[in-house]
């Protein structure tokens, strides 16, 4: 049986490396996007859509008008909004298809990948990439992570959506205590 200690320190060690290459004008170039966005939408699927919802729920707390895709009460996108998406690795056909209709609607799009290459940032205005294993490439001898799947890309995307929301929350000038007064009170 593997060491408990072992697997969690070698898996927090390979997140730390992915979250530390992502490249720091990439990363730049992001919270411009989010900092100048009207309307924010927010898509992913999967276990990144989950990491997605995550990042919504932070924009949100700052006060801007973010929006999970999906959701029932999500406005329309047009001119001066921003769609952000996942697409780990590298496409997939409905987060390709909504890029397609933002796009046509006026919309500025982002995606957050590990393959910058692949099909959905190849048609997105910002990429953000995050140097992880993911399905793509997570079988055979490309395998390198400790953590199944996409797991690595996954843990990556909280850690950096995180650092991500400090430094839009700096750029707004947004304090933590006006992020916690956004915080629902029906919980």
């Amino acid at each position: 049986m593997m060491d408990y200690a072992d697997l969690a320190g070698r898996a927090a060690d390979e997140i730390k490396a992915a979250a530390a290459g992502v490249d720091p004008a990439a990363l730049s170039a992001l919270v411009d996007e989010i900092a100048s966005a009207g309307r924010i939408a927010i898509y992913g699927v999967g276990r990144e859509g989950l990491m997605m919802k995550a990042l919504g729920m932070r924009l949100f707390h700052l006060g801007l008008d973010a929006h999970i895709v999906g959701d029932v009460t999500t406005p329309p996108l047009g001119a001066g909004d921003l769609l952000i998406v996942s697409a780990g690795p590298g496409d997939f056909s409905t987060v390709r298809g909504l890029v397609g209709v933002a796009r046509d609607a006026g919309a500025r799009t982002a995606c957050v990948t590990a393959q910058p290459g692949g099909g959905v940032p190849s048609l997105c205005d910002t990429v953000l990439t995050i140097p992880a294993q993911t399905m793509a490439d997570d079988q055979g001898a490309a395998a390198r992570s400790v953590l199944p799947m996409g797991s690595l890309f996954e843990g990556a995307q909280y850690l950096v959506f995180e650092c991500l929301v400090i430094l839009v929350r700096e750029r707004l000038g947004v304090t933590p205590e006006a992020m916690r007064a956004n915080h629902t009170n029906l919980e």
